[in-house]
């Protein structure tokens, strides 16, 4: 039997090892391996572009043969937002087919004039090559600048290929960036403007969520988004990063994979056969952190959607220690790489992340070491809640919000770096957090210096986000995402800690267990309820505890 087990146990070892394998060899391999594709598909009549990467490098990739009958210049774009193909600029692959000829280049629209367009200067167009080399206009694209021309009988190197076009696309976003500096008219940062924008675009949040959300980010830039699978999390998080964000180059929302054991999916590695090349990762993340320490006046986002589906600590443990430290990462041995990759890499003070997450059985829970790293923000949906969704639901349109921000993000940012504490109601705040730091001790669930630090900085952006917002109220939202995340244990251990925690929800006397946790349909809005959200909270533990003989926190 011991037998059996090790054999299945090996075999399951090498399937992931191939898997790991192959996986570096696919970022080894760049975009190299789906231009030959397509450069071979382009010598047949077959039109069809879905097996194609539908991106690469954080650009959208688009691929085109023709439509209905074979085009005599197929190419591939490759898209950052509100760019198009029929409107806009873009790296793009033009394959002339008739001359043999395939050129990178930086792309022009022809069906619409962009409204901005690349530098010219130094730069050759299309048209002016053509009439040098073969004394006669392309049929198309000419308005197109070249970046770099190849003879399809003699192809470069993998590497050249895959060098020239990663180059081409960082030129892209940053000058992207820079562009986008010029039209920016300023604006404090307002909350009720968010709100009022994603109504427009049919999404639903309160007012309380929205500002949870975002104080959350202001106080720490790693946020956590728990809750009931399909209440909003991701859809929060991109809607909130298209308002703000001038352009795609300034987030990226990347689906974390269960096989992600280290840091490389994030991060990429150094070349173990070519040690003056550091391959990036396909998703686009190293990139955004580059970019983020480039340009230290925007926000850059990353969101890892259905983070717990690896364990958080294998692959993100880097980021969670120089969060504390503010040490920089190391990639690789001193100098820097051929593809301008640092040795080191920082993790700015723009740079937020924003992880979702679903409880279920093919997840992985959080140590405290995360959750004390974070704000964690639960999501549910209630019965009237609910009721209102159906009665007046509607096509989502998540295009109206791009942009819609972006005045206000220099102002998020001055509001970001303000680190300073609550003054008001001080002694009062600190009673309370004392009472449930003794209570939180017993369990082994107690709050540090840091997150001592946090709740308090966090009930000051609070107040200024929301100056309509009591003492209690902030109080309240600081202890259910703050310390009520770490609490768990079995139902012998955890009950007693959660009555006693449940009567500190309270002024005055109550019969916690009999008139609270047991009772049908509590109104948690009682006005002798002095902290709501964490009561409620405390209440759904109990009761998970007493049926399951366990609880915690995060809930399926």
């Amino acid at each position: 039997m011991l037998g059996k087990i090790l054999f299945v146990w090996l075999e399951h070892s090498i399937k992931y090892q191939f898997k790991i394998a192959k996986i570096k060899l696919i970022h080894q391999m760049g975009f190299y391996n789906q231009l030959v594709k397509f450069l071979g598909q382009a010598k047949t009549d077959d039109l069809k572009t879905k097996h194609y990467d539908s991106e690469y490098r954080g650009t959208e990739v688009n691929v085109s043969f023709g439509k209905g009958n074979s085009a005599r210049i197929p190419w591939i774009s490759f898209l950052l937002k509100p760019n198009t193909t029929s409107n806009g600029i873009y790296p793009v692959y033009l394959y002339f087919k008739e001359n043999d000829l395939l050129i990178l280049a930086y792309g022009v629209s022809e069906t619409n004039k962009p409204n901005k367009n690349w530098n010219g200067e130094n730069k050759t167009t299309v048209k002016n090559f053509f009439e040098a080399n073969y004394s006669r206009k392309p049929d198309r694209y000419g308005s197109s600048y070249l970046y770099r021309t190849y003879d399809i009988k003699n192809l470069p190197s993998r590497e050249i290929i895959n060098h020239d076009l990663d180059n081409l696309i960082t030129e892209y976003i940053e000058f992207l960036n820079s562009f986008s500096n010029l039209k920016i008219s300023h604006k404090k940062f307002e909350i009720n403007q968010i709100g009022e924008d994603l109504k427009i675009s049919g999404l639903k949040y309160s007012k309380n969520l929205i500002t949870r959300f975002t104080a959350s980010l202001l106080t720490k830039p790693f946020v956590i988004l728990t809750g009931l699978s399909g209440s909003g999390k991701t859809k929060l998080a991109q809607a909130f990063v298209q308002w703000i964000c001038q352009d795609q180059s300034q987030y990226r929302i990347i689906p974390v994979g269960a096989d992600w054991t280290n840091r490389e999916p994030l991060l990429g590695y150094p070349n173990a056969l070519n040690p003056e090349e550091y391959v990036k990762p396909d998703n686009g993340v190293l990139d955004l952190i580059m970019n983020a320490n480039k340009h230290s006046e925007k926000p850059y986002f990353l969101i890892l959607d259905e983070m717990n589906l690896s364990h958080v600590e294998r692959y993100f443990a880097d980021f969670l220690s120089v969060m504390e430290s503010g040490e920089s990462i190391p990639l690789y041995s001193d100098g820097i790489a051929t593809n301008g990759v640092p040795d080191k890499l920082s993790l700015p003070s723009n740079l937020f992340i924003i992880g979702t997450v679903n409880i279920d059985e093919t997840t992985n829970m959080f140590s405290p070491k995360v959750l004390d790293r974070a704000n964690t923000i639960e999501f549910r949906v209630e019965k009237e809640e609910m009721g209102e969704f159906l009665h007046s639901i509607k096509e989502i349109n998540m295009e109206v919000l791009r942009t819609k921000g972006v005045g206000m993000a220099k102002s998020f940012l001055e509001l970001a770096a303000n680190k300073s504490f609550v003054t008001k109601d001080l002694a009062a705040i600190n009673k309370s957090l004392l009472e449930f730091f003794g209570e939180l001790k017993k369990t082994g669930a107690e709050f540090g210096y840091r997150s001592a630090t946090e709740i308090l900085c966090l009930i000051q952006q609070l107040s200024i986000l929301d100056e309509t917002l009591t003492t209690n109220e902030k109080l309240d939202i600081a202890i259910m995402q703050k310390l009520l995340p770490k609490l768990h244990g079995s139902r012998r251990k955890l009950c007693p800690v959660l009555e006693k925690l449940g009567i500190f929800c309270f002024q005055g006397n109550v019969a916690i267990v009999k008139d609270v946790f047991e009772k049908e349909g509590y109104e948690y809005s009682n006005p002798t309820v002095i902290y709501p959200l964490s009561l409620e909270k405390i209440a759904r533990m109990y009761k998970g505890a007493i049926d399951h003989g366990f609880a915690s926190f995060a809930e399926a």
